[in-house]
């Protein structure tokens, strides 16, 4: 009997250490670079709110594997020198094991060379087709790219029966990469470009350009950039008084966009992941049940409903969480399971990786929305 007491005592020690020793071992280090405060600010701030609630989550539910994340944020401004050094920071002096962000295109196309060098896996929050077209073997992204965004725009402008159109792009990586993708795909959906005209990214008017646009013979303005840019723009064109219809780009799906562009807003179309309009879609689609949590959770912690830009972060963190739990969490093992992912239904869209394919979405990421009334409408 005093054996057997001592037996169980003993298994009971074991087992205590076991459970000490598993909530004691170190956490799993996750870099973040976000535009948190900046010109950019409307995108990085709703990722770093994002990533660090589904950090907090995903910790008080045991973390990944009984270990803790860790994430690590560092704010780049937008500055693509900020966004290199703060790279190197969470690489050589955090150790982190994967990075998620940049928030722009113009940041990450700036770390590519780091991480590639340091074979560190990064899940970037941008946009831009350039960042994984061709593929890099360590970096992927989340955001839709805006070749699919343009196809989405001119496929609808197509069956309006829109053939001339006028084009304004902002002379950053995101509007440069958007023009690119606009000039490229035209003659392919029978649209001509008649005006190509182009803003800075710190400009506060675009009355000359809109002028010659309007006097130009087009059917339609695509505007592409993002806040606050494309809001003086709307704002120009009311007060311009032209009447042609203005197209936005995924660039400013956010409320932030229509805060900022007031009564001009109203009617405008644009390409978005369809995180905005949640609650409009039917029953059967297979991000719905993601979408609605996602928004809610996010109204919960910060007061305001979770957005497109904010997605990003969100798909990051779970493709991640998702990788280590396959392979471990080795920088090699996340690379290669991010590579594996398929038919993930996130906020930004259904996810599948592969080695010829680091950005993972298909034109069905995005939905035609406008904006009515303050709000989002779901353009059918």
């Amino acid at each position: 009997m005093l054996k057997k007491m001592l037996g169980l005592v003993v298994s009971m020690m074991v087992v205590g250490l076991m459970a000490g020793s598993s909530f004691a071992a170190p956490p799993i280090k996750i870099g973040a670079l976000f535009s948190v405060s900046g010109p950019a600010s409307f995108l990085g701030e709703p990722e770093r709110n994002t990533a660090e609630m589904m950090v907090d989550e995903i910790n008080k539910a045991g973390g990944i594997k009984g270990r803790k994340l860790e994430l690590i944020v560092y704010d780049t401004q937008a500055d693509a020198t900020k966004a290199v050094q703060a790279a190197n920071k969470l690489i050589k002096d955090d150790k982190v094991v994967a990075i998620i962000g940049p928030s722009t295109t113009g940041d990450t196309m700036a770390i590519i060379p780091v991480v590639e060098k340091a074979e560190i896996p990064l899940v970037s929050c941008a946009a831009g087709i350039k960042i994984t077209d061709p593929v890099k073997k360590w970096v992927f992204k989340t955001a839709q790219n805006d070749a699919l965004a343009v196809a989405r725009i001119f496929d609808y402008l197509k069956k309006q029966k829109i053939a001339k159109i006028a084009i304004l792009t902002v002379s950053d990586g995101f509007g440069s990469s958007g023009r690119e993708q606009l000039v490229a795909q035209a003659g392919k959906f029978g649209i001509q470009i008649i005006s190509d005209e182009t803003y800075g990214p710190k400009d506060t008017d675009m009355t000359a350009q809109l002028t010659k646009i309007r006097s130009g013979g087009a059917q339609a303005v695509v505007c592409w950039g993002t806040n606050p840019g494309p809001a003086v723009v709307a704002r120009n064109v009311q007060q311009l008084g032209i009447k042609l219809p203005l197209y936005m780009s995924h660039g400013v799906s956010s409320l932030k966009f229509i805060d900022l562009a007031g009564p001009a807003a109203e009617g405008i179309i644009l390409p978005s992941g369809r995180v905005v309009v949640a609650n409009h879609l039917p029953k059967n689609d297979p991000q719905k049940k993601a979408l609605l949590n996602y928004v809610d959770n996010y109204k919960k912690h910060y007061k305001v409903e979770g957005d497109h830009f904010g997605g990003h972060a969100y798909d990051a963190i779970m493709l991640i969480k998702g990788a280590i739990e396959r392979g471990g969490d080795s920088p090699a093992a996340i690379r290669d399971q991010l590579e594996k992912t398929s038919k993930f239904a996130g906020i930004g869209g259904t996810f599948s990786y592969s080695s010829q394919d680091h950005a993972g979405l298909t034109s069905d990421a995005f939905v035609l929305v406008q904006i009515k009334n303050k709000g989002w409408t779901l353009l059918k």
